[in-house]
């Protein structure tokens, strides 16, 4: 069995690269993140199969990039691979959102095992739609639909649209809506969102999206 890519989060090279190079030999390729600010922006960028996670990462906190990853609805199956054996530690990546746990040393049969097993299970979960009138936003898909019809978004068009249809009728932060877009790993232009948001009207509606001067945007009527 095989699946399109890999994200591999570890900070320890020898690891990374005896881990990748059996994951290549299996059939998948691979993207390497070496610290939790690489993972996150990697995870906005980019669509996985999988992730293999570790938690004592450089820069952060793995369980803060899982806890990331699960705040904007993807539900890419993730195995956190780590030293912390303790049963704390597993209850936290748990309910963090981790598909399986997986404590260092391990057999490297094992972890692929394991993977095909999280990818199985989680094919053909469904993520609740989320909706506003006519438009549609399926996290599982990663799909945009107005009375029915696809509509194309960029990645970032997406999360930003996801950052709002989150909270329709209130009013979002422009900070808040970056961070969804951009998670804590870059800074952005002053004028990125609002180019996103001119997209979004374009493709869905000049009336979806209201701006509220001096704060950020709204879904909709206010509320």
């Amino acid at each position: 069995m095989s699946i399109a890519k890999i994200l591999l989060v570890e900070d320890d090279a020898m690891l990374a690269e005896a881990v990748g190079a059996g994951l290549r030999r299996h059939g998948w390729r691979v993207d390497n993140a070496s610290d939790a600010v690489a993972a996150r922006l990697a995870l906005v960028e980019h669509g996985y199969g999988a992730v293999l996670l570790d938690l004592g990462l450089p820069r952060g906190s793995g369980l803060d990039v899982l806890r990331a990853l699960r705040a904007a609805y993807d539900t890419t199956p993730v195995i956190i691979i780590t030293a912390r054996d303790q049963l704390g530690d597993r209850i936290r990546g748990l309910d963090a959102g981790a598909d399986d746990y997986l404590v260092k040393p391990f057999q490297i049969d094992e972890l692929f095992a394991r993977l095909r097993a999280v990818v199985r299970r989680t094919n053909g979960q469904v993520a609740p739609a989320l909706r506003y009138g006519e438009i549609s936003l399926d996290p599982a898909q990663r799909s945009v639909t107005r009375d029915g019809v696809r509509v194309h978004l960029s990645t970032h068009e997406y999360r930003t649209l996801l950052a709002l249809i989150e909270r329709p009728g209130r009013a979002v932060a422009r900070s808040f809506i970056e961070n969804r877009v951009y998670g804590d790993a870059c800074a952005t232009e002053s004028n990125t969102i609002a180019v996103y948001i001119h997209q979004l009207r374009r493709k869905l509606g000049d009336d979806l999206i209201a701006t509220v001067h001096g704060y950020g945007y709204r879904l909709g009527d206010e509320r």
